[in-house]
């Protein structure tokens, strides 16, 4: 038996027919399903609850063991079992489900049981594919506040988030200042970076550009494997340190690739970047991919806050607390991008805590180095 506690995904349909959800760009979906998972217990005033939402490839599961997800197919691989932040959340922990109830949701559009591509199109009877719509980050937020409400919460206690997951906790912050006491963004900021944008972009032409992704019609078990392996090799680069890289690059073998007819691989990065592209394919979905992906680079807090500008934007949010974490090898959100957001937050009247953690994991550290987070995380938790 697995030692970690095991935890089972829940499901809740947040939309139908008669309460559909409104998109941003003004279409509607009619029935959304939500897969979520929570940890710990709600107290009797449903004051403690945190929401983490979850970074661009992620899932519901965020900790414990959970051995299948129903009507995943065979994209829950055995990377998937143990929680993607199980070092961050449980007893004990950084956030100590002794003392809090911890939600996590699969973002709409996503591919561990919400709706999105992979799923039934009632109106069609076939998979969604690439007919799914374009999805905000702001419609991923109300999505959730429809679980929030189905659970009774009027207000989190908390809700944090690193890189694509900072970002929308931030935009929750901003368009429901009401329903949040503290907002925890790491490795994130307030607008999407050049950088990251093309980076976003050269996945998204990766993808497109594999003749097996026919337009987005492709058979799910039949994936554009190329496109996908070249697109997540192009976004790890900006995940992982390159020391990091290096170092984990030692236990592979260089050897000859399949997708290769003239190249010999010269170097272990090579393999352990093919590696980490032929992984990829394996548990995500492209049209999923590119869905969100899509959200990250469409990503206006100011346009989708329905604000003036940046200032305007936050002074909604003086009666919430702040804590913001900078990674200093981080080349997806680079430092320069926590300054900014912690320069607008002061300019809005609000005086964020601001933390530097000094690593050499680069972005990824938000999910490899918990201690390096904890005594902060546990501070601005427990006050």
């Amino acid at each position: 038996m697995h030692r970690k506690a095991t935890v089972e995904t829940k499901f809740l349909r947040v939309a139908t027919p008669e309460k559909p959800l409104e998109l941003f760009n003004g279409e509607r979906l009619t029935d959304v399903t939500l897969a979520y998972e929570t940890y710990g217990k709600l107290n009797a005033n449903r004051s403690n609850a945190v929401l983490v939402f979850h970074a661009l490839s992620g899932s519901a599961h965020a900790a414990g063991y959970n051995p299948e997800v129903p009507g995943v197919d065979n994209r829950w691989t055995d990377e998937c079992k143990i929680g993607w932040w199980d070092g961050f959340i449980g007893p004990g922990k950084s956030v100590d489900t002794d003392h809090f109830f911890v939600i996590c949701a699969n973002y709409i559009g996503g591919c561990y049981g919400s709706t999105g591509p992979c799923s039934i199109n009632p109106a069609t009877g076939r998979r969604w594919g690439r007919s799914f719509p374009h999805i905000t980050l702001s419609d991923i937020v109300d999505s959730q506040i429809r679980l929030l409400d189905h659970l009774g919460i009027e207000q989190l206690h908390a809700v944090m988030g690193a890189s694509l997951g900072g970002m929308l906790s931030l935009s929750l912050a901003t368009r429901y200042p009401d329903r949040v006491r503290t907002v925890i963004p790491c490795a994130s900021g307030l607008l999407v970076p050049i950088l990251t944008r093309i980076h976003n972009f050269e996945q998204i032409y990766a993808i497109e550009s594999d003749p097996d992704f026919k337009g987005g019609d492709y058979d799910p078990l039949h994936q554009p494997r190329r496109g996908m392996a070249l697109a997540r090799m192009i976004g790890h680069k900006t995940f992982v340190s390159l020391d990091a890289m290096a170092e984990r690059a030692r236990k592979e073998i260089v050897r000859r690739s399949a997708d290769l007819s003239w190249y010999d691989l010269t170097s272990p990065i090579e393999s352990y970047m093919l590696h980490q592209g032929a992984k990829f394919v394996q548990r995500f979905d492209a049209n999923t991919y590119l869905r969100i992906l899509d959200a990250w680079n469409r990503f206006d807090i100011v346009r989708e806050g329905v604000a003036e500008d940046l200032v305007s934007l936050f002074e909604r949010c003086r009666q919430q607390k702040f804590l913001v974490f900078t990674i200093d090898t981080d080349v997806c959100y680079w430092p320069e991008e926590q300054e900014h957001m912690v320069k607008t937050l002061k300019k809005a009247g609000i005086e964020p805590t601001w933390i530097t953690v000094h690593s050499d994991k680069g972005h990824d550290s938000f999910l490899l180095e918990p201690h390096l987070y904890r005594p902060f995380l546990r501070a601005a938790l427990m006050d």
